[in-house]
Order: structure tokens, then sequence, then C-alpha cells
């Protein structure tokens, strides 16, 4: 495998693209909550293998190729999860359909697109509900990993940290598996927090710093988290962290987290990939961009797409080829076991 030129594996996608019955099937299941008459069954959502076909030919398929990526690990749109809707029954319905959704992509497509699975969360709900499409996911989609909401409550924050005991029968199945999980919150419902903008990057910081505070990779020592959006202000403010763990005794933080927790490079502009990579490890930093996502316009200044982040990896000066090739391929092979096989399976 060479290491000049790499396979490019964007460890962050989802599919915004989707076609509209989607989003029209779920504004009748969130009608049916109060209104039983209105309630859809799960049957009446008709999606052809062309429509599909047509969505990511013409959007994310299209700009990976015109981009340079050649895989991408794809999963439900984090906005549209928007667990604090309904219960859990109403949960587990929706995950369903946008993960079979997901999978039917990754077999329309199967050296391009592979899966990983929205868990049917629900705020006060035990996190062992979500098990079975869990399970689901990984032994009859062939998924790689999860997505796993901190904040089901859709921006009140009522769930316990993950650090609790509350989250561990998932850890439990991750480790299991060899999977990890993207920590990803979804829609804001709280008007204090702007979904894409404040909720999803405070999402970030505060997962990291609930990791830190915590003992739980003593626990699971083999569990991976990937904190996506470049770690939200984490590595902005990394001496920051460095002296509260170390005012908390908690070993240094190449120790304590850096074994267990991966930061991806969905951050739109080249100061911040920069710094990114001369914070962080290189072998923590997957790349991702999160095309056709919060950040969908082109900048003025470079004549380019936000979130043409390959770009930005390309043109830092603190990579040399080898690391780009850990961060482009390498990285994203050793945290996503599955991934890994599947693609030596393609001849990969």
């Amino acid at each position: 495998m060479s290491q000049q030129q790499p396979l490019v594996i964007d460890v962050h996608g989802h599919y915004t693209t989707a076609p509209k019955a989607l989003e029209a099937w779920r504004n009748r299941q969130i009608a049916g909550i109060t209104d039983a008459s209105a309630k859809p069954s799960p049957s009446e959502l008709k999606i052809s293998d062309d429509e599909l076909r047509e969505t990511i030919e013409t959007n994310q398929l299209k700009l990976m190729k015109e981009r340079g990526s050649d895989i991408t690990i794809f999963s439900p749109r984090a906005s549209f999860m928007a667990h604090h809707i309904g219960d859990f029954e109403v949960s587990s319905t929706w995950a369903a359909i946008c993960n079979e959704l997901c999978y039917r992509v990754s077999k329309l497509f199967p050296h391009h697109f592979i899966g990983a699975a929205m868990l049917p969360q629900s705020p006060g709900v035990d996190p062992r509900t979500c098990i079975p499409e869990l399970e689901r996911c990984v032994k009859e989609y062939g998924f790689v990993g999860i997505n796993l909401n901190p904040d089901p409550s859709g921006g009140h924050w009522t769930s316990p940290p993950l650090s609790d005991r509350h989250w561990y029968p998932i850890y439990e199945k991750m480790v299991e598996y060899d999977i990890p999980a993207m920590i990803h919150v979804s829609t804001s419902c709280n008007a204090c927090f702007h979904t894409t903008g404040a909720h999803y990057l405070n999402a970030d910081t505060t997962a990291f710093m609930q990791c830190l505070t915590s003992d739980l990779f003593k626990d699971f020592p083999t569990l991976k988290f990937l904190i996506p959006h470049g770690g939200g202000a984490v590595p902005y403010h990394w001496g920051r962290f460095r002296g509260l763990a170390q005012e908390m005794k908690k070993p240094v933080l190449e120790e304590h987290l850096l074994k267990n927790i991966f930061f991806d490079t969905c951050v739109y502009h080249q100061p911040g990939i920069n710094l990114l990579t001369e914070v962080i490890p290189v072998e923590n930093i997957l790349f991702a961009s999160e095309m056709i996502g919060a950040v969908r316009g082109i900048d003025p200044r470079t004549g380019h797409y936000y979130d043409d982040t390959k770009r930005y990896v390309q043109a830092t000066a603190n990579l040399n080829d080898a690391q780009r090739y850990q961060v482009f391929e390498g990285n994203a092979r050793r945290v996503f076991s599955r991934l890994d096989t599947t693609l030596k399976a393609q001849g990969r």
C-alpha cells in the first residue's frame, strides 16, 4: 500500500441529500405523536434504488470524485436524528428507516460508502434499548461504527455524562464489536444554542471534558471515541486541558485520553487545520469533511468550498507524506477495524 497515493477515507459523512419522501414521512410520523390517525407505517415510505442513486451520484459521489476522496463512512443526517422528539418507539422506528437507507446506499456503491449507525436514543430511556438496532447494523448491514448522542434531550443536557455507568451497556457492545462511536449531538431545541454553530461544538468540547474528569478508559481500555468538528474548542485550548488534568492529578493527556479519543478534520479553514495538526498528535487525527453538511458555501477568500478539507490537509506544512497517509487512510483503518476488514476483502 503506497504512502504516496493513499486511499482518502472520509470518516464523517451524513445522508443530508436523502429523497424528499423521507422528510415527508418523518413529518407525518411527528404529526402522529399527537394524532394517531396521521401516523404512517414504515411500509408507506417508498424510495427506489434509482432515487437513491440519483441523490448520491449528483451530490456526495460527484464531490468525492471532484475532490479526490475514495470512501465515506456514511450515517443518517445528524440534525434529523432529533432524539428529543416523541418516545422510544418513535426513535426506534425512525432510526431503523434511516439506517436502512444508508445500508442501501452502501450496497449500491460498495467501493465508496460504508455505514455507521444512528441509535434509537430517547431522553430518560435506558441505553440498553439501543442495542438491538446496534447489533442489527453491525451484524446484518456490515456497519463499522455508530453515532452516539450525549444529549438526546436536544440542547437541555438531561442525560448523565459520558463517564457515567448509564452508558456502559453501549460501551460494552462497542468493545465487543470493536467499533468506535462518533460523539455527535443532533438538533438543538434550546434557543440559546444554534444547532451547528454552537450546540455541535459545545458538545464536542463537553464530551472531551467529561472524559478528562473521569477514569472511563480504565474501565474500557479499548473503547474508541471520535470527536468531530476538529474537537470543538479542544485543540485551541490544549494548554487549558493539560493544566486542568494536572490540577486533578490525572495522567498527562497523551496517556489519559489519547489512546482512546480521536479527532476529525471537519475544520473549515487553513489556520484551523494548521492548529489541529500542530497541537494534536498525528496518530489521533482522521480525515473528514462532513460534505454537504453544516457549511455548504464557497469561501470568497479562496474560491473553494469551505468543506473541501482535503485541500487544507494537503497544504499544511505540519505534515509530511507519511503523516498525510496516516490522516487520509492509516488512522481510519486502525480506528475503524471493521472498515479495514471490508477494504481488505475488496482487495484494497
